[in-house]
């Protein structure tokens, strides 16, 4: 077995999310959210260069050699897929793998709450899952797809870079294309799909103008469209969707994305206080006719506040749901004004909640 596989295969043993080589030290693995050196020799960049070089292919090299890096899958045979990135860094090669089970998670699993499943009803419109890097997006939304696979006879196009969990047809036909292997650019392959007669598009991640621009596009012509950015809340989504056009066409935009938008989840994965693994607290938004006038009027501020009435229609204010994470003592109050968004907030719905609130760090 090659030595990098012997690493992941410990990386999954060990029940790390991430396993990383750095030219100059030990491998280290990341467990419950803390960066762990396994007790091995330092990786000096010969051994770092053979061992990230027995899973170059030719492509990944030549991509490697224009760019500095290089973003792929790796399946390890009975272990796991992996997420993988090697880079060329100040001492070497450095390399970060991000373990991806074979089993798509149930979003139950995951912790969500039943809106999201509802979400996945939709047959057109545009759903989000943000978050920062790191904190599951990507299973949460692969959960939301395999809901839609498993339910419904529909064409599901995911454009991927790179492809991470893989999906079983059933009762939908699923096709995933990852850029860079399938097609040049999330743009080409986007622009494509309207064409290839698809009912659901899984958009690994919008991150630029052209990506959320035909998004927009895809969900006003009739589509479900299911995708990741990496912002932090609702709010802030909103407002990176509108910010990213042109000023003269943000007005239409507003009007467009408050059509077509139908839900935004928000997640942070935090360490258990209660036993080892990751607990995720999450916000969710639903694009009722009051969130849709709001940002058709450009008050998307306002937003939080519609939030605390929507509890009722399903709507979970972050900060609500690291209450529930404390009464259920899985997180701490420390840790919960650590990834709050308002001390003051929070401090008074773990009051009205019977939980006495530790005081916030200053």
């Amino acid at each position: 077995m090659p030595l990098i596989d012997q690493f992941l295969k410990k990386a999954v043993e060990l029940k790390a999310s991430d396993f990383h080589i750095i030219t100059g030290s030990p491998p280290i693995y990341r467990i419950n959210g803390e960066l762990k050196q396994l007790p091995y020799q330092a990786l000096g960049f010969d051994l770092a260069r053979q061992i990230l070089g027995e899973i170059l292919t030719d492509y990944r090299r030549d991509r490697f050699t224009r760019f500095g890096h290089v973003d792929f899958s790796y399946d390890v045979p009975g272990v796991a897929r992996f997420r993988a990135n090697v880079l060329r860094s100040r001492k070497g090669l450095d390399a970060e793998f991000r373990a991806i089970p074979y089993k798509v998670p149930a979003l139950a699993e995951l912790g969500m709450p039943p809106v999201v499943e509802r979400l996945t009803k939709h047959h057109q419109g545009i759903v989000l899952v943000t978050g920062p890097t790191g904190h599951g997006k990507t299973t949460t939304m692969a959960a939301m797809v395999d809901v839609v696979a498993a339910s419904r006879r529909h064409h599901i196009i995911t454009i991927e870079d790179p492809i991470e969990y893989l999906f079983d047809s059933r009762l939908a036909v699923v096709n995933q294309r990852e850029v860079g292997t399938h097609t040049k650019s999330f743009g080409n392959a986007l622009r494509a799909a309207l064409r290839e007669d698809p009912d659901v598009i899984v958009i690994g991640e919008m991150r630029d103008l052209e990506s959320i621009q035909l998004a927009l596009q895809a969900a006003e012509t009739g589509h479900l469209v299911i995708g990741t950015m990496m912002t932090s809340n609702a709010v802030r989504t909103i407002d990176r969707i509108i910010d990213s056009f042109p000023a003269s066409q943000q007005a239409q935009v507003r009007t467009s994305l408050s059509d077509a938008l139908r839900g935004i989840i928000s997640q942070r994965l935090i360490k258990r206080a209660d036993q080892p693994g990751m607990a995720a607290a999450v916000e969710v938004l639903l694009c009722t006719i009051p969130i849709a006038s709001l940002i058709r009027e450009g008050k998307v501020y306002q937003i939080p506040h519609i939030m605390i009435t929507g509890k009722s229609q399903g709507m979970v204010r972050l900060d609500d749901s690291l209450v529930d994470l404390v009464k259920q003592r899985k997180i701490t109050t420390e840790q919960a004004y650590q990834y709050c968004t308002d001390n003051k907030t929070l401090q008074a719905a773990l009051q009205t909640s019977g939980v006495r609130p530790a005081a916030p760090k200053q």
